[in-house]
């Protein structure tokens, strides 16, 4: 009872308080109502002008077609406005890009197509419910006619230099049957035989003037509004330094052709841990390796200094 009783004097206190309180603020008079200051926000939402110019390695995109306009728009927007991913993708590209660029250009590949391995998969080790993987999205039977090892010890669609190399393949590939970089960029979405079908069914010879459905028709236009945007932080508003995008650790190259029977005792010997060891090739699939067939692989091992963890 008696804390009770406290608890009541307490409440009573602060109830006496609150009305002092808004005894003594300044009561709003006659003239002063209707009078107040507007709230500041400070968070806006800007439509967008469409950026002069716009192309996908070099072709131009026919923006003066108000239906190729409004889908070009549409991606702009989409993808300005979703920041915490853009900025994400920013940090990322830091980091893959360097590793990607290269293999394009000595595959004579364009450089655009960088923008695709983010639209397909964020620039991380993703798995579509389909079963592709990697960066680049592979299926396991493209990976395997190839050359890529695809098994549950070995998965190099998860090697990102080898899976840029299959990818080129396959654009090149395209362009050869389709005759545009756009239309090869839709067929890495829709297949080379799926996209030959439908320029043949409504008779037309280029990707802004098939009908498709949701996901090949937005594709091209994802990638190209990546690149704008990606080209472009200032004039979409991403604001970051250099010291905020993830960075490319160097490694150099172990060779091993025999079987490995502890990854974690291995890693060990180079001065890293086990997970250190995975980060760096996710390609290996399980704590040993295999290797039946003596074959030799390449496992990239972090120069020193940039862990500071315990093997």
């Amino acid at each position: 009872m008696k804390f009770l009783k406290n608890i009541l004097a307490v409440i009573g206190v602060i109830s006496v308080s609150g009305i002092l309180i808004f005894s003594m603020q300044k009561a709003p008079s006659d003239d002063t109502i209707g009078k107040e200051k507007p709230m500041v926000n400070d968070y806006n939402v800007y439509a967008l002008e469409m950026p002069e110019g716009l192309n996908f390695a070099g072709e131009p995109v026919p923006v003066d077609n108000p239906d190729i306009y409004e889908r070009m728009d549409r991606e702009l927007l989409v993808n300005t406005y979703w920041q915490s991913n853009g900025l994400l993708m920013f940090k990322r590209a830091q980091k893959y890009f360097p590793i990607i660029e290269p293999i394009l250009k000595k595959n004579g590949v364009p450089d655009d197509f960088k923008y695709l391995a983010v639209i397909e998969s964020g620039l991380t080790n993703a798995v579509s419910p389909a079963g592709a993987t990697g960066v680049w999205q592979i299926m396991k039977a493209t990976g395997r006619e190839n050359g890529l090892e695809v098994n549950s010890n070995v998965d190099e669609r998860y090697n990102l230099e080898k899976a840029t190399e299959v990818a080129c393949d396959y654009l090149k590939k395209a362009k050869e049957n389709l005759g545009s970089w756009t239309l090869a960029a839709a067929a890495y979405n829709a297949g080379n035989a799926g996209v030959s079908r439908r320029l043949n069914q409504q008779d037309v010879s280029g990707y802004y003037d098939l009908l498709l459905g949701e996901e090949t028709g937005r594709y091209v236009f994802r990638i190209i509004a990546l690149k704008e945007i990606l080209s472009n932080p200032d004039k979409y508003g991403f604001n970051f330094n250099k010291s905020h995008l993830y960075k490319e650790v160097p490694t150099y190259k172990v060779e091993v052709d025999t079987a490995v029977t502890d990854f974690a005792q291995f890693a060990k010997k180079f001065g890293i841990n086990y997970k250190i060891l995975k980060l760096h090739n996710p390609w290996l699939r399980e704590k040993h390796l295999n290797n039946s067939s003596r074959k030799q692989y390449e496992i990239e091992i972090p120069k020193a200094g940039y862990y500071s963890t315990k093997p």
